[in-house]
């Protein structure tokens, strides 16, 4: 799954002839090393784009005579934060590949000295490492066809400097990059390819030989019995090849277990909205909806790597398409799940909550019996996350994960490790919005307009979701409360919104691995 190695470097002159390209990563040109600074030089008294753009140099210096130099712009602004660096290393990259280079040399000479590990830019030096790694990415597909060789890089070195964090090794920095890529394979991978059993199989091959357990659940009568929900939205995928699944993933670690991670994750393979159609040009990029379950899958593959202490993971990825035909779902509905709640479909193509809703109800009650549990949902779920957001993610979080620090934790590693995300608490609105009109029905899935449009489109299916899953009976007032936060990436989960053609960003397995897989 990951081709390219990671090897830390002492200095320039220990990396000797084994790499053909120096990439410098530097917000600050007038403070470079003199080995580069006359050529840097000499470019600007030319190019006056050499302190603002990415540029391939030839430098007698430089490994391979090529040096690349990728400013970050200014770094001491109050909006700027650690992306600067991650987002130079990116374009780097792409000039590395065209320039030819196979085993590119990274330095940062010049990062911001972090006082603390709280600091801005104290992992400035990991963020060049992947932004570098999220540039030279290729689609699955295409490696599939032309070979993995079609990356280009084979081997990065990595300089050591003071301003990379002691604690950080190239195995963990290698590991966390594994479980991006698996995110970014599962997320930006066509439907077929990706059909719900083909997703189950490269989860099989991605943790084989590895400490985590995987099953996958593709029965009908169990799932239509344990999911419900799940089978619904299924409903006309079933007797196809694009059958739905549950797909179980569960690390537990060697010794005592001190906290328990349990993360559902939304895989809609493709989301053509059901018998509530997605017109107008709308369905085009709808193989990305399975971004949520992707970057679950991708933070266990790191954990995979990492094996940490103390810390047990269970994940269930809700994979499934909900196709259009005589046999599928429709608003109007009232279907009972797992929890035993009753469910008014208010619009088909709000499928997202539902697949997710019984694997969350499952996991809520295993919760109860694991130590220090935090329960999490993530998924590419509304627009109006992306509206309200931009490119960042939402975190909208119960009492008792804002009272324990969960949410905080995640917003601070966000910060830190590149992988920003934003607040939006959950309000007794939400709450209201979902609840039952009649005696028929417990809970409204949704209203029947656009969730761009609706107020709190973002924040009252975390609601649903609370509800539906059986959380009200562990608020943070109760005698086992349960610490949820659910996680919308529709905003931030590809590059530039561009849910068609952008490269998948791997969200949110930065922000968790800094969170959770940090010493």
């Amino acid at each position: 799954m990951m081709n390219t190695e990671l090897v830390f470097v002492d200095s320039l002159a220990a990396a000797g002839n084994d790499y053909d390209a120096l990439v410098v990563v530097a917000s600050d040109l007038g403070n470079l090393p003199a080995e580069i600074a006359d050529t840097v030089a000499a470019a600007q008294r030319v190019n006056a784009k050499v302190a603002s753009s990415t540029q391939v140099l030839l430098c007698d210096k430089a490994p391979g005579q090529r040096l690349i130099l990728a400013p970050t712009g200014p770094v001491n602004r109050d909006f700027d934060d650690v992306r600067r660096f991650y987002d130079a290393a990116r374009s780097a990259a792409l000039a590395a590949v065209d320039a030819g280079a196979r085993k590119p040399l990274l330095w940062v000479p010049a990062a911001p000295q972090a006082q603390t590990q709280a600091d801005d830019f104290a992992h400035a030096v990991e963020a060049v490492w992947f932004g570098f790694a999220q540039g030279i990415w290729q689609p699955l597909e295409a490696r599939e066809h032309f070979g993995d060789e079609i990356e280009g890089i084979q081997q990065v070195g990595l300089i050591r400097s003071a301003a990379l964090s002691a604690e950080t090794s190239a195995e963990w920095l290698q590991a966390v990059e594994a479980g991006r890529r698996v995110a970014r394979d599962l997320c930006g991978t066509e439907p077929e390819r990706m059909a719900p059993l083909r997703f189950a199989e490269y989860c099989q091959k991605a943790f084989a030989n590895s400490p985590v357990k995987v099953t996958v659940i593709d029965d009908k009568p169990q799932l239509e019995h344990e999911y419900p929900l799940l089978a619904a939205v299924g409903r006309a995928s079933f007797g196809t090849h694009q059958r739905p699944c549950v797909i179980r993933l569960e690390y537990t670690p060697e010794g005592a277990v001190e906290q328990t991670l349990m993360l559902v994750g939304k895989g809609i393979t493709y989301d053509t909205g059901g018998a509530d159609l997605k017109t107008g040009g709308h369905m085009a990029g709808m193989s990305r909806d399975k971004g949520g379950a992707a970057g679950v899958a991708g933070f266990v593959k790191a954990v995979a790597g990492i094996r940490p202490q103390g810390v047990k993971v269970v994940a269930e990825l809700a994979v499934v398409r909900n196709n259009i035909g005589a046999l599928a779902f429709v608003s109007d509905e009232i279907i009972v799940g797992r929890s035993g709640v009753r469910v008014r479909i208010g619009n088909t193509d709000a499928e997202g909550r539902l697949v997710m809703a019984d694997c969350l109800a499952k996991l809520v009650i295993e919760a109860a019996g694991e130590t220090k549990p935090s329960v999490y949902t993530v998924a590419t779920l509304t627009g109006h996350a992306a509206l309200a957001k931009g490119p960042y993610t939402a975190l909208v979080p119960n009492k008792a994960a804002r009272q324990g620090g969960f949410v905080d934790a995640l917003l601070n590693a966000g910060e830190l490790w590149s992988d920003p995300a934003e607040l939006s608490p959950s309000r007794r609105e939400d709450f209201d919005f979902v609840r039952g009109r009649t005696k028929a029905d417990d809970l409204l899935s949704s209203n029947n307009g656009p969730s761009a449009t609706t107020r709190r489109g973002h924040q009252f299916p975390m609601a649903f979701l609370h509800e539906v899953a059986g959380l009200d009976k562990h608020d943070a007032s109760s005698s086992q409360p349960i610490p949820y936060v659910h996680i919308d990436i529709a905003g931030s989960g590809v590059e530039g919104g561009d849910w068609q053609h952008g490269k998948p960003t791997a969200t949110p397995v930065l922000a968790f691995a800094g969170a959770f897989l940090r010493k």
